[in-house]
């Protein structure tokens, strides 16, 4: 019987690990990104700031942020992608579906890793773009 409590705590641990994993909540800074809210991202936008979405295809095909380019984090976010989206010194906005979405934060990191000196961080991601009223495609 002592033998069958360690494995079903083993079992319990192995089959709740993925269940955490989707309970994560995004960090709300990154560092060397500016975290914004939408009504700051929706500035940029007016100001042509390039937005990257990082959400799987089928999010983005589900509706996105007009323009916006879509980079799936981490298939196709790369140095190379990024930088055929926009300039390293250059305001761009990256995100994803909002706080239970690690994928922006992922990302933000990695471009201000790649030297990016302008990033901006929408935690709150296209749940929040939709439900302020911005546009969508």
């Amino acid at each position: 019987m002592t033998r069958f409590f360690p494995s079903l705590a083993t079992a319990i641990g192995l089959t709740l690990a993925p269940l955490a994993a989707l309970a994560a909540e995004s960090p709300t800074t990154v560092p060397g990104a500016t975290t914004v809210t939408v009504e700051e991202a929706f500035a940029l936008f007016e100001q042509g700031a390039p937005f990257i979405d990082v959400r799987k295809a089928s999010d983005y095909a589900a509706g996105r942020i007009p323009g916006a380019v879509h980079l799936d984090h981490p298939s196709n976010f790369t140095e190379e992608s990024l930088g055929a989206a926009a300039g390293k010194a250059d305001p761009v906005v990256i995100y994803c579906n909002g706080h239970s979405c690690l994928r922006s934060s992922e990302a933000s990191a990695l471009a201000v890793g790649w030297g990016y000196s302008a990033v901006n961080y929408l935690r709150d991601g296209y749940p929040a773009w939709e439900a302020a009223g911005f546009p969508i495609e």
